[in-house]
């Protein structure tokens, strides 16, 4: 039977950008990839590219960032004074850093400048503003 919403699925998938670069692949989890089909646990260009498809079946689906993780929001770049961050090690622009919500989550931010007294955060994700490509095969469903 094809894959509906509501349905429990099992995926393996292999997720790689325009230029091939692979930013994420179920197999380095040891595991297949298990949700609810249209359930919001998945981007939505995810969710909805593998209704219709049938255990066994492999499909390549390429994304556009509006249904993959958005553009970037430029209220998610933030200056932080530096003694607010940790200083047991050199920060660098490039490196990531975890930032504590009032909610006690933690949010991946990427250092983009670091100054004299202020360092600038961006919490986007990383894929923000990237068309994604994914190659997924059903495994159980």
């Amino acid at each position: 039977m094809p894959v509906k919403k509501g349905d429990k699925i099992k995926v393996d998938y292999t997720g790689t950008l325009d230029d091939g670069t692979v930013f994420d692949d179920s197999k380095k989890h040891g595991h297949p990839l298990e949700f609810e089909v249209g359930s919001g646990q998945l981007i939505k260009g995810f969710d909805e590219g593998v209704i219709g498809m049938k255990k066994g079946e492999e499909k390549d689906i390429h994304i556009k960032c509006a249904d993959a993780y958005g553009d970037p929001n430029p209220d998610l770049v933030k200056k932080v004074p530096r003694d607010k961050l940790p200083t047991e090690q050199e920060l660098k622009p490039g490196m990531m850093l975890g930032v504590a919500l009032p909610t006690g989550q933690q949010l991946p931010a990427k250092i983009v400048e670091v100054g004299d007294k202020e360092i600038t955060i961006d919490m986007n994700h990383p894929l923000a503003g990237k068309d994604i490509n994914f190659k997924i095969k059903v495994i159980e469903c």
